[in-house]
């Protein structure tokens, strides 16, 4: 299912100031939240809930994420398709905020705005991770395959 982890926490003026911003959502199990490659529709601050957050055809990379974990980063802040893929795991409350407004309020409070690029930063190195795991996947798929036409 994915490690548990805590890298992507915001603080509780932070969680407060998105909530204020954003529209409150609920999520099925085993709904998606956003989908690596999909267009940027915002941030997605959990309330309740736990959300998986991966990268397709890596699930040992995938993280688990709990209430307080602030998803999306990334995509907002450059306006480019998300990464990874967040998909509820049980029901989860989820506040969405969309990109606008999200960079309106890192515009007005600085503070907020360095607490955000500290989470993105933590996102990235995940991501980086991950992508990097994927090209190291899919060159040792490739040498069976090769090997196995050497041998033919």
């Amino acid at each position: 299912m994915g490690a548990q982890c805590n890298f992507l926490k915001a603080s509780a003026t932070l969680k407060e100031l998105l909530e204020k911003a954003g529209r409150s959502e609920r999520y099925a199990a085993t709904q998606l939240l956003f989908r690596e490659d999909d267009g940027n529709a915002g941030v997605f601050l959990v309330l309740k809930g736990k959300v998986r957050m991966g990268i397709r055809g890596l699930p040992k990379l995938d993280r688990l994420l709990t209430a307080g974990s602030l998803l999306g980063l990334p995509s907002t802040f450059t306006g480019h398709s998300y990464s990874l893929t967040a998909q509820a795991v049980t029901q989860a409350d989820v506040m969405h905020i969309a990109q606008d407004s999200f960079l309106q309020l890192m515009r007005e409070r600085p503070d907020l705005c360095r607490e955000a690029t500290e989470i993105l930063g933590r996102e990235v190195t995940f991501i980086q991770s991950a992508l990097a795991e994927r090209r190291k996947h899919a060159a040792n798929s490739k040498i069976p395959h090769l090997e196995v036409g050497v041998l033919i």
